[in-house]
């Protein structure tokens, strides 16, 4: 074994632990994917049962007006997810409330996390065998930098590479949620008083919620889409507090899931909606004051840090700057 690792290391110039960290490292790799493969196999007789039920599931919904929802991968794409149910609904409703509907977004995503973090980590393997290899050309910067690198900074380099290609999707993820989140929360407002108005005006609530949606199709396509879905489902045959109550969870802004439950509640009790939104929209105008001024009331506690770091250095110089210098004369003359 040591001679045909000698022979293979001097043909290519490699060292022989680098082949064998190599050689293990594919070993790994093809352990995992055989490992997934037997125990993402299914039996046939459960396979058949799982596709009569999702038929006849599907056959109870009018495709086209329902909302599509996110498909959890199977096979070889779910051993990137968490084993937890738990967790990988947490995941998917991150979808939902990232505004991300399409049934292929969860393997979409674990395709790339699982690409990220395979691909790095090869690339910059095949790098370094590269910048030993003769024959192959790279830049003389790139290369030496490779070559200066021991076996451990190699080592580091590859777990970090696998962890930031596996975590950077994460993050990326919960940026999207926070984004359309804060453009649900900022617009939201605006769109109750507009549904309050058309309420009044005579509308039902319905209508309302459809005409709405139709004069914020260009400012607020997030709350557009939102009221269009639900009036969607309610269209398709799906209870109205369902529809409203997946719209709150959908969008996961506890704005919304209150809206939600007042309307909710006014239905349920026979009470005007006029009103019940009328009260609500007050309430909610008065919640924004209320954040705006804690929002203005923690600006002084901020600045506080930014303006000793930058005038007390001033400050000290303008207060003890004639006086060091009167004593540098002093002591000089």
């Amino acid at each position: 074994m040591e001679q045909y690792l000698s022979l293979i290391s001097t043909g290519f110039s490699i060292s022989p632990d680098l082949l064998v960290l190599a050689g293990v490292g594919i070993g790994a790799a093809v352990f995992f994917v055989s490992l997934v493969v037997a125990i993402g196999q299914r039996n046939p007789a459960a396979e058949r049962i799982a596709n009569t039920r999702l038929a006849k599931a599907d056959a109870r919904f009018q495709k086209g007006l329902l909302r599509e929802t996110v498909k959890t991968p199977k096979g070889i794409l779910r051993a990137a997810l968490p084993s937890d149910e738990e967790q990988q609904y947490k995941i998917e409703q991150k979808f939902r409330h990232a505004g991300y509907t399409s049934p292929h977004t969860l393997r979409i995503y674990t395709m790339v996390r699982i690409g990220l973090g395979v691909i790095l980590p090869l690339l910059f393997v095949f790098l370094v065998v590269a910048s030993k290899t003769p024959g192959i050309p790279l830049p003389d910067v790139v290369a030496q930098q490779l070559l200066d690198l021991s076996r451990f900074n190699v080592i580091q380099i590859v777990a970090v590479t696998v962890a930031a290609g596996y975590y950077l999707p994460a993050i990326w993820l919960d940026g999207r949620v926070k984004e359309h989140q804060l453009r649900i929360t900022e617009s939201f407002p605006n769109a109750l008083d507009l549904l309050q108005v058309a309420i009044e005006a005579g509308l039902g609530f319905d209508a309302a919620m459809t005409r709405v949606a139709n004069e914020l199709a260009s400012v607020s396509p997030e709350i557009a889409f939102e009221f269009l879905t639900v009036q969607h489902q309610v269209n398709a045959g799906r209870r109205r507090e369902e529809a409203l109550q997946a719209m709150a969870r959908n969008t996961g802004v506890d704005m919304v899931r209150s809206f939600t439950t007042v309307v909710v509640q006014s239905m349920q009790f026979g009470t005007s909606m006029g009103e019940a939104l009328t009260t609500y929209a007050q309430e909610m105008r008065v919640a924004r004051e209320l954040k705006a001024q804690e929002m203005a009331n923690k600006l002084p506690v901020k600045m506080s840090a930014v303006l000793a770091s930058l005038m007390l250095p001033a400050v000290v110089m303008v207060t003890i700057g004639p006086v060091v210098i009167r004593y540098i004369r002093v002591f000089s003359g």
